[in-house]
């Protein structure tokens, strides 16, 4: 194996759940995850497809593997915001920067439709979110806020 094996090659997900999403759903929901499965019910009803203006569902893929997925939505109770939802790194591939290439992407592209972008971290993501600039924040649905304006994002 090279070491351009392991780097990741991210894709926008519009028409459909991308290859090898129901590996990731298993692996998800074997790890207590269940927003993995409510990702696929909200995409198979139509209910979320990540398709409004600001929106994006990105696609995290090594090889021949989906590693992991993420989406940024409207936020649904802070006006003009954008939320970080239904994130999830496969246990092999944390660690390797996968995931923070997928929050940096989709941070990116929130900059151009909103200043302010909710997360609601896991107890065990808290590090990872303040990380990349979230700041702990825990009203409205959420647990951290990142003010895109104030050039918080780290690389």
């Amino acid at each position: 194996m090279g070491n351009d094996d392991r780097v990741p090659q991210l894709q926008s997900v519009i028409e459909e759940l991308p290859a090898g999403f129901d590996a990731l759903r298993v692996a998800a929901r074997a790890e207590g995850y269940r927003f993995v499965e409510r990702l696929a019910a909200d995409w198979m009803s139509g209910a979320i497809r990540f398709d409004r203006e600001g929106e994006a569902l990105l696609a995290a893929r090594v090889t021949d593997v989906l590693a992991g997925i993420g989406g940024l939505t409207i936020e649904p109770i802070v006006p003009g915001a954008l939320r970080m939802r239904r994130f999830y790194v496969r246990r092999a591939y944390r660690r390797s920067g996968i995931g923070r290439q997928l929050a940096t992407a989709l941070l990116e592209r929130a900059r151009n439709a909103a200043s302010l972008v909710t997360v609601n971290a896991a107890p065990a993501s808290t590090a990872f979110w303040e990380s990349l600039g979230f700041a702990p924040d825990a009203r409205d649905g959420h647990t951290h806020v990142h003010q895109l304006d104030q050039g918080l994002l780290q690389k």
